[in-house]
């Protein structure tokens, strides 16, 4: 297991159009579909990495906690499901329901959205604003596996309640760390 760190995309970017698969409903959607009404979070997952299997009860919760202010959260996984087959989309859609994900798990099957978004790691957040445009990016909060730190998505919570608020997040936004996402 490597430590990879997100890239850190600029602040006020644009948020990359897409159109993948959802492994949960077998539909395909655009992110203009899925965007939340004040803002959306799009994470770059996938089903092995224990950075990721760390969080997942708190990403539940966050989409949970978030929907019914116009907050929408959409996961990807861009890692090769040849090389590592339990990345595969029949079982990102177990993974999802076993989490009780209540957002859309696409496959990106291609890895051009992953590129697109400057995606490094599992898990890499974003946040966007009503606009779609990049407000965070980075982790959910300092709790990693093993350093028994609360897991809170603190960070992630921060950046939406700013977004929410319509106020400037000044708070430090530090880079996710997680398992590299795997490149084919």
């Amino acid at each position: 297991m490597s430590l990879t760190p997100s890239n850190m995309l600029p602040l006020g970017t644009q948020a990359p159009n897409f159109n993948l698969p959802d492994t949960v409903s077998g539909e395909n959607y655009s992110l203009n579909e899925l965007k939340g009404l004040n803002a959306t979070v799009i994470l770059f997952i996938c089903n092995h990495c224990p950075f990721v299997k760390h969080v997942n009860s708190e990403i539940a919760q966050l989409a949970m906690d978030y929907k019914s202010k116009g907050v929408n959260l959409i996961a990807i996984s861009s890692n090769d499901a040849e090389s590592y087959p339990e990345d595969a989309p029949d079982l990102m859609k177990q993974n999802a329901i076993d989490n009780n994900f209540k957002f859309p798990y696409l496959y990106d099957q291609t890895q051009e959205v992953a590129k697109a978004y400057d995606a490094a790691c599992t898990p890499d957040t974003y946040v966007f604003d009503s606009q779609l445009k990049l407000v965070y990016r980075g982790q959910l909060d300092d709790s990693r596996p093993g350093n028994n730190i609360p897991l809170t998505g603190e960070d992630v919570r921060h950046a939406l309640d700013c977004v929410l608020e319509q106020k400037e997040n000044t708070k430090p936004q530090k880079p996710s760390i997680g398992c590299n996402i795997k490149w084919k």
